[in-house]
């Protein structure tokens, strides 16, 4: 082999004025030495590129997956068993149930259809079905507009009792579209997600330990938001903790928000302030998916959300953390999110299976380590 051109070599002690070695220092290295070197730099440039294209896919974990889990993920991760009480094509067909009902945008014929399945569902799963329900005014026609968050008790009498919530509207308008800002916005993970993982999880409800009670509450009107500079956010929260403030009749150790937990690239990092609030069970949970080898929850910051747990911390004082991928699909990727392309496809029932494993797991292990707080 030749090269063109070569670049120009420096003068040394062992290179004449020529620039080429003298005879007597010319030495032939042996063949498996210069072999085995050129595998050697071959190998590494291929670790190299295969570390580099999985911390483009956003796969950080803590460790190389080569060396057993954390820093840079593999696809390994969908090698870890995930039990069969909780099941994977049973949670996606709760998120496209809720999609095939169309953009569920609060007050529309989508979202009272909606409303009417998940009553059904969460009384047939033996909950006791509540509406919350309140009127405001459409921000965009000035219009009321009826709001309904649903609230399905399980194990009513139980004394320690959780919070497990998940907006179940859709924005009207996939508004962070770049090319369609006006299409049509099923949100399949941003809206349907929290709530198919709640159903899931659901089913698990019945063998709970007899002292665990959780209510599970599907928030409306989390973004009714036209113009993001004018409307408000998080009005089915804001009002559930405005109520419960002011009549505490039910005492909640602590809450979970679930939203946008359907990304096929699911990684959930730390949330800021579900740090700042609700601290030990941010990190419990994620204590307990590194117990059960699950490396999709990232014990480390990533962002900071504003979203329906900041009224339940701040307005209800109940400790509560959002279990959030805000990374659609993921980092450094062109985004999913409020854009046409936020529909079924692009979500996992996998992903869904695996959160509702961590907490179902973590929810049990709380039978004996915690009591209410007042």
């Amino acid at each position: 082999m030749s090269i063109a051109n070569p670049p120009p070599q420096r003068p040394t002690a062992a290179t004449s004025q020529t620039g080429q070695p003298p005879a007597s220092t010319v030495r032939r290295l042996p063949r498996w030495l210069v072999y085995g070197s050129l595998g050697v730099v071959a190998g590494a440039a291929i670790m190299l590129g295969w570390m580099a294209m999985d911390y483009r896919r956003g796969r950080t974990t803590g460790r190389p997956a080569w060396f057993g889990g954390g820093g840079v993920a593999s696809d390994d991760d969908s090698l870890i068993v995930i039990p069969p009480p909780y099941d994977e094509d049973r949670a996606m067909g709760y998120l496209r149930k809720l999609c095939d009902f169309g953009p569920r945008k609060t007050g529309s014929r989508a979202m009272v259809a909606q409303q009417d399945y998940l009553r059904e569902f969460f009384n047939d799963r033996g909950g006791e079905v509540i509406d919350q329900a309140f009127e405001i005014r459409d921000p965009q026609t000035g219009q009321p507009v009826r709001v309904v968050n649903l609230i399905a008790r399980f194990a009513p009498a139980a004394a320690q009792r959780y919070l497990l919530a998940a907006h179940y509207d859709t924005r009207p308008f996939p508004d962070n579209d770049p090319r369609n800002k006006r299409g049509r916005f099923v949100g399949a993970n941003d809206g349907a997600s929290g709530t198919a993982a709640l159903m899931e999880w659901s089913h698990r409800f019945g063998d709970l330990p007899p002292n665990i009670g959780v209510d599970v509450v599907l928030f409306d009107a989390e973004e009714l938001v036209y113009d993001a500079a004018r409307d408000e956010y998080f009005i089915g929260s804001t009002y559930f903790a405005t109520q419960h403030r002011n009549d505490p009749s039910t005492t909640y150790v602590g809450g979970v928000l679930l939203d946008m937990v359907g990304d096929r690239e699911l990684k959930l990092f730390y949330e800021r302030n579900s740090l700042r609030y609700a601290p030990e069970i941010t990190r419990g949970i994620w204590k307990t998916a590194r117990r059960l080898g699950i490396r999709q929850f990232v014990p480390r910051v990533r962002h900071e959300i504003r979203d329906d747990h900041l009224p339940l911390n701040q307005i209800a004082g109940i400790p509560t953390v959002d279990i959030i991928d805000f990374d659609y699909p993921r980092p450094g990727a062109p985004t999913y999110w409020h854009t046409t392309l936020d529909v079924p496809a692009k979500c996992s029932g996998r992903s869904l299976a695996t959160v509702v494993y961590v907490l179902d797991r973590w929810l049990r292990e709380q039978s004996e380590s915690t009591s209410p707080v007042e």
